[in-house]
């Protein structure tokens, strides 16, 4: 193994750096940029069961030090996923990749998860509990221990591939729900994904986005997603992905010095579409720079 490698559950990656789901499209997309098999490996657009356009426009919207956003899950099903651009991003990217999975109850997780299960191109399993649960009113499945714990079983018990569980912020306790799901079988946990964030424009006086609420996400985010890797990688014995405001290799290495074996990159992509690439680059002189031999010796570093 090189001084960058580690191994997520049980893959080995040539580096920690992946470019986190919704930031990345489906990786074909960056290739003409660069060898995309340079990165550890990447989390796809999240793929639900039936195709969805997402929410009204506009739902973009710039602030300081980060964005909000309110997609909403835009993709084309996984059907389309896995007959169209799976295929495109194989003859680009040789590497396997993190599936990112939503769903809108129990039954729609488990299906989508199934069907990605099949694929050889896919590593891991991401399965994003952000979304809201459609059968019990809307509340997210990731806002308490008990959902959150139900989906991870219920995904965990569909599949072969390890399963990674992604937690939102928008919680009282985070702890709690990494644990739940750590004791529900997943492979591993990953956070956080964006905080809820809004703008108002002041020449209409109303929201900026359609949505009026929006995931907030880029560098101002950094410290408090810091903070809830270093919680629930000192409270699990499974691997932990930090995300988060992650945008340089200075980022990567805070990361793993607070439990993370491997780092998400997110808003930076869209800000600079070779961040990645440039992190990678950067890792090495950066790790020489603070006496770091080889990054495997400093994950959860910081107790």
């Amino acid at each position: 193994m090189g001084r960058l490698n580690v191994t997520l559950c049980g893959i080995e990656l040539e580096n920690p750096v992946i470019p986190a789901s919704g930031t990345f499209g489906y990786g074909y997309e960056y290739a003409d940029l660069y060898d995309i098999n340079m990165l550890g490996t990447f989390s796809f657009k999240g793929t639900t069961k039936e195709p969805r356009f997402g929410n009204p426009t506009p739902r973009i919207a710039e602030c300081y030090c980060g964005m909000i956003n309110a997609v909403g899950l835009q993709n084309p099903g996984v059907e389309k996923v896995i007959s169209e651009e799976l295929p495109k991003l194989a003859k680009c990217f040789n590497k396997k990749v993190m599936a990112n999975v939503g769903g809108f109850s129990v039954d729609e997780y488990v299906y989508t998860a199934k069907k990605i299960d099949e694929c050889e191109q896919v590593g891991w399993i991401e399965v994003n509990i952000s979304c809201p649960n459609v059968h019990g009113g809307g509340i997210a499945f990731g806002t308490n221990p008990e959902n959150a714990a139900l989906i991870t079983k219920a995904v965990k018990a569909a599949v072969k591939k390890p399963v990674i569980v992604k937690l939102s912020p928008n919680v009282t306790d985070i702890v709690a729900i990494a644990k739940a799901c750590e004791e529900a079988g997943a492979d591993a946990i990953s956070l956080i994904n964006t905080m809820l964030g809004m703008r108002i424009d002041l020449r209409t006086k109303k929201p900026v986005i359609a949505n009026k609420m929006g995931g907030f996400s880029g560098p101002a985010i950094f410290p408090v997603a810091l903070r809830m890797v270093y919680q629930v990688a000192n409270a699990v014995d499974i691997p932990v992905i930090g995300m988060g405001g992650v945008s340089s290799a200075e980022d990567v290495i805070e990361m793993m010095l607070a439990g993370a074996t491997a780092v998400q990159v997110g808003a930076a992509n869209l800000i600079d579409p070779c961040v990645c690439k440039d992190i990678i680059e950067k890792l090495p002189q950066v790790m020489d720079k603070y006496g770091i031999n080889n990054l495997n010796e400093i994950i959860g570093g910081v107790k």
